[in-house]
């Protein structure tokens, strides 16, 4: 190592070796730049449904988790909160997995390795919190590659997703505005807020 980065502090050269491992995974994927782009695109479609939501379809998300993911407006708006919660890696990888099931044998496998690549491997770019024996059975999965193979790893981050940020969503003001009645943009409280994702500002307009 040359005197100069052996001078810097160990944590900054981890950040630094980190930061190295994610571009050259990225680098190496240039399909994951087609999906990003596939995704906001499906974020933006779904949005756009929130527009004619009425307030007794947001309070039928209280009773239940499954019946607030059932919803493709409610899954929007729940993407929404878990953007502001920093962790809206749980949704995608549930969402990611969704579509795997649906895809053509032949396609599986690559598709397979690319979703335990970029949200369940170890130091992925968009890992999600699993204990290390789910990592592994789905490690192991990835050599039968049907579609079961993201079950168990599914159903753990929809567990955490349901007991912990499904809890906090129905007690946020995003929730709370969207069960009101209709009225203006100010009486709403949603004006304003810029640290609201750019896609979930679309939900501003259930207020007008």
């Amino acid at each position: 190592m040359c005197k100069g980065l052996a001078a810097l502090p160990a944590t900054c050269l981890k950040s630094a070796k980190d930061i190295k491992h994610k571009i050259g995974f990225l680098l190496q994927k240039p399909e994951l730049v087609q999906d990003q782009k596939l995704a906001k695109e499906r974020e933006k479609e779904k949005a756009t449904s929130v527009k004619s939501i009425a307030p007794v379809d947001a309070e039928k998300w209280k009773t239940s988790f499954n019946s607030l993911m059932k919803n493709d407006v409610g899954q929007t708006a729940f993407a929404a909160f878990l953007k502001l919660e920093f962790s809206q890696e749980n949704i995608e990888f549930w969402e990611a997995c969704e579509d795997f099931k649906k895809l053509p044998a032949k396609q599986m496998e690559a598709k397979a390795k690319q979703i335990f690549q970029l949200y369940v491997d170890v130091d992925s770019p968009k890992e999600v919190n699993l204990d290390s024996a789910t990592r592994e059975e789905t490690r192991r999965n990835l050599g039968k590659c049907d579609i079961t193979c993201f079950d168990e790893a599914q159903n753990k981050i929809f567990t955490l997703m349901e007991n912990d940020s499904y809890r906090r969503f129905l007690r946020s003001k995003l929730f709370l505005d969207l069960c009101q009645s209709p009225m203006d943009e100010k009486q709403c409280g949603l004006e304003g807020k810029g640290n609201l994702p750019e896609f979930s500002s679309r939900l501003l307009s259930h207020c007008a």
